[in-house]
């Protein structure tokens, strides 16, 4: 097995270019992520009534939690694609288009008119975009991760690889301090046009994103190990050997996210319609959130970097089991300050996983396999994770009345996600010593 040059290597031009790579990685997925989680606080507060219009709030807000879940369907789809150009002829290319799919979607989304204008087509039109949404940030997870771990050094990669996942929490808070702006600047106008604003001005971003990504130089792996013997079909190779690996990364890399959607935008629809919390209080504490995560998982990375993947993601795992019980305990007073803190700690929980996922699916499958691999283990495990969470979220409170049956269908995911992850460190693959 091939070794890859790392920026420990005598050239100062490898490591400079390094930390350029985790700077456009950061960049690229904080603004794919910004476009990804305006549409998750969008469908939580206003895609309801302009788009599923109903004389059942409970059936409006499913229908927008249903198209929020499209665009996890479709994320695969863009990983497969991407991962199966992005290990044949390179990963920077990929990751360019991926933020102007991204971003063209976005802005189209802002510019759809609303069911009272154009009927059943503003639905039909609302899916399509958010189809692309999902093709969009499918391509560009995978491939931002594999870029960073690439480029780190040996005992760096879950520090590096921290650089494309700090982009999801730095999106959300972007996300919802847009949010935030617009409702205090268009008041009572938002709900019909005020949310329309984030969507449009997404262009910006993407042409800043792009600007970053342009002049980096390709993955020195690829151009090493890859680019003279690509897979003939990334995707077929991966199902065919390394199947249990597959599964046990989708589990990994898809059980935190149901978390982090529950507490962070399913809970806006549900802390705003059921308890009487205000929009506005409800999105500070997911600013604080993610300030509070952009901090914890560079440095619990450092931490695994040192101690090992295992250990760091089971402790996530048992973590937010604990947590996730206390959140509803505290949410379900009717007392902002409770709410804030069973929400801060809950989704605080969630970083001890996200820091080792990363290099933990980078690991797992070898550079001609890579972003393939990794985007299919993510993007598969966020429909199981996060897709149908706010869904199963709404379905269980409406049918028991009760945050109970919730609550503990987070716990269950939570163990289970620990004990994949112990079952992932027996598996031992080539990608292990690259």
């Amino acid at each position: 097995m091939s070794t890859s040059p790392t920026p420990d290597a005598a050239d100062p031009r490898l490591r400079r270019e390094a930390r350029r790579v985790v700077g456009a990685t950061f960049l690229g997925t904080t603004i794919e992520w910004y476009d990804f989680f305006l549409y998750a606080a969008s469908a939580a507060l206003v895609f309801g009534p302009q788009f599923f219009p109903s004389d059942d709030p409970t059936a409006s807000q499913l229908g927008a939690f249903a198209t929020f879940a499209f665009g996890f369907v479709a994320r695969p789809v863009g990983g497969i694609l991407a991962g199966h150009f992005g290990d044949r002829i390179g990963r920077k290319r990929m990751l360019i288009l991926s933020l102007l799919v991204m971003g063209g979607a976005t802005v189209l989304i802002g510019l759809v008119p609303n069911y009272e204008t154009i009927g059943l087509a503003a639905p039909v039109l609302l899916v399509i975009l958010r189809l692309a949404q999902g093709l969009g940030v499918g391509a560009e997870w995978g491939g931002a991760v594999t870029m960073a771990v690439e480029y780190a050094p040996p005992r760096r990669r879950a520090l590096y690889g921290a650089a494309p996942m700090i982009g999801l929490p730095a999106g959300l808070m972007l996300a919802n301090l847009m949010m935030i702006v617009l409702l205090a600047a268009t008041g009572p106008a938002f709900v019909t046009w005020g949310w329309r604003i984030g969507f449009v001005v997404s262009v910006v971003l993407v042409v800043v994103g792009i600007w970053a990504r342009r002049s980096l130089t390709e993955s020195p792996l690829f151009e090493t190990a890859v680019k003279d013997a690509p897979a003939r079909v990334p995707f077929l190779e991966v199902f065919a050997r390394f199947t249990p690996q597959l599964l046990l990364t989708i589990v990994i890399a898809g059980v935190p996210s149901i978390l982090s959607y529950i507490v962070l935008t399913w809970a806006l629809s549900y802390g705003t319609a059921e308890l009487g919390y205000a929009q506005s209080a409800l999105l500070w504490i997911g600013i604080v959130c993610c300030v509070l995560q952009i901090v914890m998982i560079p440095v619990l990375a450092r931490i695994a970097d040192r101690w090992g993947l295992v250990p760091m993601g089971a402790l996530g795992g048992v973590l937010m089991a604990v947590t996730a019980v206390l959140f509803f305990l505290l949410f379900d007073t009717g007392e902002i300050w409770l709410a804030a803190a069973g929400t801060i700690v809950a989704h605080a929980s969630t970083s001890f996983a996200w820091a080792v996922v990363p290099p933990l699916l980078a690991r797992t499958f070898p550079s001609r396999l890579r972003y393939t691999g990794v985007s299919m283990a993510y993007q598969f495990g966020a429909i199981v994770g996060g897709g149908i969470a706010p869904l199963i979220a709404t379905a269980l409170l409406a049918s028991s009345g009760s945050t109970a049956p919730i609550a503990i269908y987070i716990v269950v995911a939570s163990l289970l996600t620990a004990a994949c992850t112990l079952a992932w460190g027996r598996f031992r693959t080539p990608a292990d010593t690259e």
